[in-house]
């Protein structure tokens, strides 16, 4: 199939394709003598994966050491271990979102909620006792640039 059948098919540009064959991700395609490439069926789920893998977190790079080698040869204990790795991966960052979320609504109660007549220099402090009080940040100094 030409590269704008297999974009059409995959919901990828035809410059992707182009940047994931010239990656080595998919095989290189030779031109045929019109000038159009020629690529086959199976190029279609590569890619679907490619973007699927991409789109779970995998660089590029893992990605290639992941995919099979050949037609349905995947290397079955490296994939295991790449995929539950990404799952230990995403479920540190959730755990790092949830309290960079919670730190940002203490932040933003702090700010709202200041005192009439307080300046925006005192809030910070008043704002980053909060802060540690709710344990969002330590007590050593570290966390936000709150202000106002």
């Amino acid at each position: 199939m030409r590269i704008g059948e297999l974009a059409k098919l995959t919901g990828l540009a035809a410059s992707r394709i182009r940047f994931y064959e010239t990656a080595g991700l998919i095989k290189s395609v030779e031109r045929k003598a019109n000038g159009y490439r020629d690529y086959p069926t199976e190029a279609a789920w590569i890619l679907e994966i490619i973007a699927s893998a991409q789109s779970a977190g995998f660089s590029l790079d893992q990605i290639r050491h992941l995919l099979p080698v050949g037609l349905g040869s995947w290397q079955h204990d490296e994939l295991l271990v790449a995929l539950k790795q990404k799952v230990v991966e995403i479920e540190a960052l959730q755990k790092r979102l949830k309290q960079n979320k919670a730190q940002l609504l203490v932040a933003i109660e702090g700010i709202e909620s200041r005192p009439a007549g307080l300046a925006c220099s005192d809030n910070k402090k008043r704002v980053l006792d909060l802060l540690r009080k709710k344990g969002v940040v330590s007590a050593r100094g570290k966390g936000t640039s709150a202000s106002s």
